[in-house]
């Protein structure tokens, strides 16, 4: 996936993302990481056609997105985006069952492929035995693995997740990123999503994207983007950056950068 001189905005409003370009790194697991207000997230949706760009473009294996049939994209690209909500009434495997929508007719029955994706996908997050009770009554981490489930239930190359540890603990969060992680090294996905914690992106993360007004600040190997001198100059913050396990941890002194 190639993104090329990106420039995204809401209406006529001032761009949010301005020429951005990126070369997704195949079959590894990118995060994006940067402030609140950098793009992070308008970027996703570009990537992903839901904010059409007003310049530049995004290839998928050389291809425009733009130019793409909306179910051939979606047999190529997963996207789950940021805060779904769970319908009320439905089963786990009912949710993630929605995931083969774009392998099949409007009320065309689930086929045997089908219901392998579907059996794979829970597997992979670990809830086949929850695979009949309502999805509303599971824990947060837990209906987060359901909704990468129907994800990776689509059978897409590329899945782009938008914050898919908001709102959960330390715990639930790296129960997710061990599937997202996964996602990409057991299956030779290629896995972009966008994060807000820099520790845990630099923990799981092949490729590390840090974003600033719009545009890409640095980006390569974690332990080569997470510096002191970049964490002053993007996030506005005094921090030490340890390393641990071979990845860089973000330890903040508490006084922002004047």
């Amino acid at each position: 996936m190639d993104v090329e001189n990106l420039t995204l905005a809401y209406g006529p409003d001032e761009p949010v993302v301005s020429e951005l370009s990126l070369a997704v790194p195949a079959g590894q697991l990118t995060a994006i990481v940067g402030p609140n207000g950098s793009g992070k997230s308008t970027l996703l949706r570009g990537m992903s056609r839901l904010l059409a760009p007003r310049s530049g473009r995004v290839l998928l294996d050389g291809k425009d997105i733009q130019q793409l049939p909306a179910r051939e994209l979606a047999r190529q690209l997963g996207l789950l985006p940021q805060g779904p909500v769970t319908p009320e009434g439905i089963t786990v495997a009912e949710l993630v069952s929605r995931g083969r929508h774009p392998h099949r007719g409007l009320f065309a029955r689930l086929t045997s492929d089908d219901q392998q994706a579907i059996d794979d996908a829970l597997a992979a997050v670990e809830l086949v035995e929850l695979r009949d009770r309502p999805a509303e009554q599971l824990s947060g981490g837990q209906r987060q693995r359901v909704w990468i489930a129907m994800v990776l239930a689509q059978g897409t190359q590329y899945l782009l997740l938008d914050e898919p540890t908001t709102y959960l603990d330390l715990a639930h969060a790296v129960d997710v990123m061990n599937v997202v992680h996964a996602a990409a090294h057991n299956t030779g996905r290629t896995v972009v999503t966008v994060l807000h914690d820099l520790t845990l992106a630099a923990q799981y993360a092949d490729h590390l994207v840090v974003m600033g007004a719009g545009r890409i600040a640095a980006e390569g190997p974690p332990a080569d983007v997470l510096t002191e001198e970049l964490l002053a100059e993007v996030f506005g913050l005094r921090a030490k950056v340890v390393e641990v396990g071979g990845a860089p941890v973000v330890v903040p002194d508490r006084t922002l950068v004047p």
